[in-house]
């Protein structure tokens, strides 16, 4: 099997809207044959990842939680505060948690590629806008 690379600029799209056609590539239901069970998806790249939009007032308001394993160790941290420190941290977030939940959605990770700015270092075939 032959993969390709799917090139989508972040810059006109709002987060779920990119995050679900990026999850549809990631699993390889763009294509004829399509299976479950076998890894078929493409790789792909993302730039101007800090340039996606949100609708409403998620900016201020949605929150990641993550938890240490200690007793009182749950940290969360806004949109907001996660658009400066890592743009890339928002979109992978919401494609992860479209992705199957077992090993073939480990191996679709691997192959998505988030960058912040307008530079990437991947040879592309597709471009998405």
């Amino acid at each position: 099997m032959e993969r390709q690379y799917h090139l989508f600029d972040a810059k006109n799209y709002v987060l779920g809207r990119l995050s679900t056609e990026v999850a549809q590539v990631l699993m390889g239901k763009n294509k004829v044959d399509y299976t479950p069970h076998i890894d078929s998806g493409d790789s792909v790249v993302i730039i101007n990842a800090e340039k996606i939009k949100l609708t409403g007032n998620k900016e201020n308001n949605k929150k990641y939680y993550s938890h240490s394993g200690y007793v009182g160790g749950i940290k969360e941290i806004t949109v907001k505060e996660l658009r400066k420190n890592k743009p890339e941290e928002i979109i992978r977030k919401s494609v992860v948690g479209m992705l199957p939940k077992n090993k073939l959605g480990s191996r679709m990770q691997k192959r998505l590629f988030i960058y912040a700015g307008e530079k990437h270092n991947k040879n592309i075939d597709i471009t998405h806008e």
